[in-house]
């Protein structure tokens, strides 16, 4: 039996990560607060000029990342009573009002030394009205842990669910059996979802999440392992609900029917 095992969220793009003990899925959304802000650098944000806000999607390049800046990977905490709270291995916790302007200016001076000096620097927080995913869709992660301890046994240690970044994570099915459910539907408990595409890997996964620094190459893993460079799959709700560990997935046996089709076709 395929059971969910883990929920995480990450409300600011690439820094932080928080675990949930239950999560209320809505239809066509990202989990609620999933990278809901980011942080451009000084680059990104002379393009975006005195606007307020994002109208619309930007590539991942736009905001820090931990591809970009492998420090931000040792981040944890997340959102708490409308505040984020954010702890790293080499600096004080921090804890900030994202609405207020004084406490963006004091996460900024809180990031610059965790970012290369070499790139352009952190430069400000911002959210807009789609998710500031990597997708454009505002699609749910789903990540299996048996296909991470495949991974783990073929490297010889662990390496963590944290370097993934995924929102949710199941157990109980076969390693990678996953990325066999494009195009269909699944259950969580009472929510549906309709799995549309595997997630392909980028160099943050290469990070060790305890301390901020590169250690093993996981797309180089992946790929000599499997000639490819995914793990774990993106779904889009399409029926919402509450969903907790321990609900059980179930997976349609065929590929869910195509709305846009004809009838007939």
């Amino acid at each position: 039996m395929i059971r969910l095992a883990q929920i995480w969220r990450y409300p600011l793009k690439a820094i932080g990560r928080q675990k949930l003990d239950r999560v209320k899925l809505t239809k066509g959304e990202r989990l609620p607060f999933d990278r809901h802000w980011a942080v451009m650098h000084e680059a990104s944000a002379e393009k975006l000029g005195d606007a307020d806000g994002l109208d619309g999607w930007m590539p991942k390049s736009a905001f820090l990342r931990g591809a970009a800046g492998p420090s931000l990977q040792a981040i944890s905490g997340g959102l708490s009573n409308g505040k984020l709270m954010l702890s790293h291995p080499d600096q004080a916790d921090i804890s900030v009002d994202p609405t207020k302007d004084e406490d963006e200016a004091r996460l900024i001076d809180w990031l610059r030394p965790l970012w290369p000096e070499d790139k352009p620097a952190p430069s400000r927080l911002v959210s807009g009205s789609v998710p500031l995913t990597d997708a454009k869709n505002p699609y749910v992660s789903i990540n299996s842990i048996e296909s991470l301890r495949e991974i783990e046994i073929h490297v010889g240690h662990r390496i963590g669910v944290e370097r993934w970044r995924g929102n949710l994570w199941i157990e109980g099915g076969e390693p990678f059996e996953e990325l066999d459910w494009i195009g269909r539907e699944i259950r969580i408990g009472a929510a549906r979802l309709i799995v549309r595409e595997p997630i392909g890997r980028c160099a943050a996964t290469a990070v060790d999440t305890e301390t901020g620094r590169p250690d093993r190459s996981m797309v180089q893993i992946v790929n000599e392992k499997y000639d490819h460079t995914n793990f774990g799959v993106y779904a889009e709700v399409i029926d919402g609900a509450d969903i907790a560990p321990m609900d059980e997935v179930i997976v349609a046996d065929a590929p869910a029917p195509d709305p846009n089709a004809a009838d007939g076709a």
